[in-house]
């Protein structure tokens, strides 16, 4: 178990990780090649940036945060709980893109991990086969916070 209930930090492993890798994430920035079963179980912040094969289960109870999955094997639907989150591709040009390009960049410096230099060197190809695990009631509520946002702005701008 690593990084379990990680509320905050930043985690780079040059390699793979066992079973319940970031249960219970609530805001740590967690990077590996490779993880067991039940990875970001009951997540519910942060971000996960896994570079390669994801166990079963993964994202079982996950309400919030991030995940980027390397779906090689384009097999990964297979594996994860699909109960709350949604599976979506990494746009090009997209913050999100930009969020996992970045990451990667910072675990290849720390790491000097070769599957990061792959990935990086060979970026287009690469972008195509990561999937987005966005949660559900993660999305709501940051629908909640932008309806939020411009009642406030409009209802400011009202009283100028």
């Amino acid at each position: 178990v690593i990084a379990y209930g990680a509320t905050a930090g930043n985690i780079f492993i040059n390699g793979r990780a066992g079973e319940r890798f970031g249960v219970r994430n609530s805001g740590a920035t967690l990077v590996v090649e490779g993880v067991g079963d039940h990875c970001c179980e009951y997540m519910t912040g942060g971000v996960v940036v896994v570079l390669g094969r994801a166990g079963f289960n993964f994202a079982a109870g996950m309400t919030g945060g991030l995940a980027y999955v390397l779906d090689e094997s384009a097999d990964f639907d297979m594996r994860c709980n699909l109960s709350g989150v949604d599976l979506e591709i990494v746009r090009e040009n997209s913050h999100e893109e930009a969020q996992l390009k970045g990451l990667i960049q910072k675990h290849f410096e720390l790491t000097g991990s070769e599957v990061a230099r792959r990935i990086l060197d060979q970026w287009q190809e690469y972008l195509d086969k990561f999937v987005l695990v966005f949660p559900v009631e993660y999305r709501k509520a940051l629908g909640r916070m932008n309806l939020d946002d411009e009642k406030s702005f409009n209802k400011k701008n009202q009283n100028s």
